[in-house]
C-alpha cells in the first residue's frame, strides 16, 4: 500500500486552510447540496469561492479519504442483499451495483457502464477483496445475470459451494430502501459528465453513508484534535 501523505504534502499549494477544504468536501458529500450552494454558504463566512474549486476538492480529495478512512472499517455480516440501480452520466444510465448485509450496513459498490455477468462478477469479486471473505448467503433479485454469474463463481471456486443464494423482494427491499439515500443525494448533482467522476463521488457519498451508520472502529483514532469533527481526524490521521 503506497504511504499516506503527512497533512502539509496533503494540503501543499492549496490557497485554503485544511479545514475549510475538509468542510466543503464533507458537507458537499454528506448533505443534498450543489458546489453553488457551498459558494454561497462559504461566502455568509466570509470565504470567496467558486464552484469549480469545491468541484476540484471533492475529485481530489474524496479518494484519499475514502483511503484513510478504510484503516478503521468494521467487517460486515455474511448475508448480504444485492442489488443494481441506475445513475445518469452524460445522458446515458449507468449501472451503480451495492449490497448491504442483514443490518443495513454498506458490503460494497461499484459502478458499471453494462449490467451483464461480467459486471455482477466484477462487483462480487471486488465486494469480497473488500470484505476479505465471501458471503455465506446472497439474497438477488429476479435479474438472471447476477444469478449465472454467482453459479460460475460457484463452479470456479471464488464462491463457497455451499453459498445459499435466494430471490426475495421482501428481503431485498432493505437494499432498496438504502439506495434511496445514495439517489437522493446525488439527485441535485444533476447528473455527471464524466465516469470517472461519477465513480470518484459516489465513492465520496457511500463514505459518508458508511460513517453514518457507524461502520468504523472509531476508538481506533488517533485523535489529532478532540473539538473537531470525527471525519477530520479520521480523513487526516497519518
Amino acid at each position: 500500500m503506497a504511504r499516506f501523505l503527512g497533512l502539509d504534502e496533503l494540503f501543499e499549494g492549496r490557497h485554503f486552510d485544511r479545514e475549510i477544504i475538509v468542510l466543503c468536501v464533507r458537507w458537499y458529500l454528506r448533505f443534498k447540496l450543489s458546489f453553488r450552494d457551498l459558494v454561497e454558504m462559504m461566502a455568509e463566512r466570509g470565504l470567496s469561492l467558486v464552484h469549480t474549486t469545491i468541484m476540484r476538492w471533492v475529485h481530489h480529495y474524496a479518494p484519499e479519504f475514502e483511503r484513510r478512512w478504510n484503516r478503521f472499517a468494521r467487517p460486515t455480516g455474511p448475508s448480504w442483499r444485492v442489488d443494481e440501480t441506475y445513475v445518469k452520466i452524460r445522458g446515458k444510465w449507468v449501472y451503480l451495483y451495492r449490497a448491504v448485509d442483514r443490518d443495513g450496513r454498506t458490503v460494497d459498490f461499484r459502478l458499471s457502464a453494462r449490467r451483464d455477468v461480467a459486471a455482477a462478477k466484477a462487483f462480487f469479486h471486488k465486494a469480497i477483496k473488500t470484505q476479505g471473505s465471501a458471503p455465506r448467503t446472497i439474497t438477488l433479485d429476479g435479474y438472471a445475470a447476477s444469478h449465472r454469474a454467482v453459479r460460475e463463481m460457484k463452479t470456479d471456486g471464488q464462491l463457497l459451494a455451499d453459498t445459499k443464494v435466494r430471490s426475495s423482494k421482501y428481503l431485498n427491499n432493505l437494499i432498496e430502501q438504502d439506495h434511496r439515500g445514495v439517489k437522493l443525494r446525488i439527485g441535485p448533482m444533476l447528473g455527471f459528465k464524466w465516469f470517472r467522476t461519477a465513480a470518484i463521488t459516489i465513492a465520496g457519498v457511500e463514505l459518508l453513508r458508511r460513517i453514518h451508520k457507524g461502520q468504523f472502529h472509531l476508538r481506533a483514532l488517533r485523535f489529532k484534535d478532540r473539538t473537531a469533527p470525527v471525519i477530520w481526524n479520521a480523513a487526516l490521521a497519518a
